[in-house]
């Protein structure tokens, strides 16, 4: 039988957090899933320890690139084999809740939901709580998702077999914003599950923590991939600006 979920992570140099990662899933309430961990040519000894893992647990998959190719390509891999109704993300260095993929397996299936995301939490590099929650909105659309990406990757499901196989663009940052703008416009809109299932690792040189960098890829996303003029990009990126400054944040101080 397949699985009914099946989750891709993308491994490069997190041999400090893959453990930690891996173990939430295996926490995970809801049991039928597969894990495909596409190690993107690291120099540590994550790959090793998900080997480990594999041994004991056949839903563990690993999968290896003989070059670095960035996190876009390592995710389009494991789609590539991805033999699940639903398919979902998550980083070697992000955790799940325990109730991550039944509550959100659940919700699809009572609401017909082509694509669902949720709130999150952040956690600090040792996994401790930053005391923030990114909530999630009760719904985006394409011209929502234009001004900035409101989906958190570790957070988000969509039916592969409603989208067929969907895969990420080359962009070496911000390809997965790139690849909810596809799968967003195709469904119509995206739906947020109000809970927190999932914990997002805050570390000092992602490119969130880098606003200039993050500059340079959203208009990459609006010029290469969407197929704007320079123009209409850099009119598109004065509203992002705007979005995610004033209108965009939505942290709160956690009760938990």
């Amino acid at each position: 039988m397949q699985p009914k979920a099946s989750i891709i992570t993308p491994l490069f140099n997190s041999a400090a957090f893959i453990e930690q990662t891996i173990k939430s899933v295996l926490a995970q309430t809801f049991k039928d899933w597969e894990m495909l961990i596409i190690d993107d040519a690291s120099t540590d000894a994550g790959y090793d320890k998900v080997l480990a893992f594999a041994k004991n647990e056949p839903r563990i998959k690993p999968y290896r690139l003989e070059k670095n190719s960035g996190a876009g390509a390592a995710r389009n891999l494991g789609i590539k084999n991805a033999k699940a109704k639903y398919i979902t993300f998550l980083d070697a260095d992000d955790l799940w809740k325990p109730e991550k993929l039944e509550t959100q397996i659940r919700f699809m299936e009572n609401s017909g939901a082509k694509i669902s995301f949720s709130s999150y939490h952040l956690i600090d590099e040792n996994g401790t709580s930053l005391h923030q929650n990114i909530e999630a909105l009760p719904e985006v659309d394409f011209k929502k998702m234009l001004r900035s990406n409101y989906i958190g990757n570790l957070t988000a499901m969509y039916d592969a077999q409603f989208f067929g196989e969907v895969f990420m663009p080359t962009l070496r940052k911000r390809q997965d914003w790139a690849f909810w703008l596809t799968l967003v416009k195709k469904a119509g809109i995206a739906q947020g599950i109000p809970e927190v299932l999932a914990d997002y690792r805050v570390r000092k040189n992602s490119i969130s923590s880098n606003k200039v960098k993050m500059l340079k890829y959203n208009f990459a996303v609006y010029h290469q991939h969407l197929g704007f003029s320079k123009t209409k990009s850099a009119l598109l990126m004065s509203r992002f600006l705007y979005e995610h400054f004033f209108v965009k944040p939505r942290q709160t101080i956690a009760t938990k």
